[in-house]
This record gives C-alpha cells, sequence and structure tokens, in this order.
C-alpha cells in the first residue's frame, strides 16, 4: 500500500473514531455509518500518483421498478442538488454518491459531505420507494 494511501485512510479511521464513535470500521479503508433509515459506506482508495479519493455511497432502494420515470426523475435531482449524483449498481440499487480528494481532505469538508450524503438518502428512499418500490436499507437490516 502506497504512503499516501495508508496516510488517507489513518486519517479517515482517526476523524470517524473521533466524530462519529458508531461506524463500522472493516479494517481496509471502509467503513460504514448508520443514519434514519439509511447508512453511508465510506471508502479511501487510490486515485492518482498523487491523491487518493474518499467515496461516500449511500445505497438508498434496492428491487425498485426502474423505469424511463424513475430514471427521469433521478436525472432531474442529480441537476438540482448542490453535490453528489443519484445512479444505479449492476443489479439496478439505487445508490447516491460522493467523492472527496483524500490528499487534502479537511475534518469539516468530511463531516458535512457524510452528514450531507446520510441525510439526502434518509429523505429520499422514502419517496423513492413510494415512486417504484423495493426496499431501503433499514427494511433490508430487519429481515
Amino acid at each position: 500500500m502506497s504512503a499516501l494511501l495508508e496516510k488517507a485512510r489513518t486519517t479517515v479511521g482517526a476523524f470517524l473514531a473521533e466524530r462519529f464513535p458508531d461506524a463500522i470500521d472493516y479494517g481496509d479503508g471502509s467503513y460504514t455509518i448508520s443514519h434514519g433509515s439509511s447508512s453511508v459506506m465510506i471508502v479511501v482508495r487510490p486515485y492518482t500518483e498523487t491523491d487518493t479519493m474518499v467515496e461516500l455511497i449511500s445505497q438508498i432502494v434496492t428491487g425498485a421498478k426502474i423505469d424511463e420515470a424513475v430514471l427521469r426523475w433521478m436525472l432531474r435531482k442529480n441537476a438540482e442538488l448542490h453535490f453528489g449524483a443519484f445512479g444505479l449498481l449492476f443489479d439496478d440499487t439505487i445508490i447516491f454518491s460522493y467523492s472527496l480528494p483524500g490528499n487534502s481532505l479537511d475534518a469539516g469538508e468530511l463531516e458535512s459531505a457524510i452528514t450531507s450524503v446520510a441525510v439526502i438518502a434518509d429523505h429520499y428512499d422514502d419517496i423513492i420507494v413510494n415512486m417504484a418500490g423495493g426496499k431501503r436499507v433499514a427494511d433490508l437490516e430487519m429481515n
């Protein structure tokens, strides 16, 4: 592992331990934080030779009926939101994600990004389920 990646993972891990003590640490530079009916996965990855990337990903709804109306709605929301974007995983799980450069990461910036992704996911999961069906993360965890 590069020194750059190790430094970013150490920085993120220390920050999460301090500000989000309930975060689950998987020991490989990835973490999960629960918020309301959603959760945010934080992953520190290599990006370029001189920087890393901190990805914030929230799985919003799985099993939704993905049709043109849902896709158009997600694209319109992407244009309205200040940062981050809705997307689809390989199995059509709807996600919301945002990425930050890891080399110049600021604790306040990371905290704001985590909180924003969590709040957006928690807000829109109910809307998407009402529009397209499927299950929220919280619904999956109950089973």
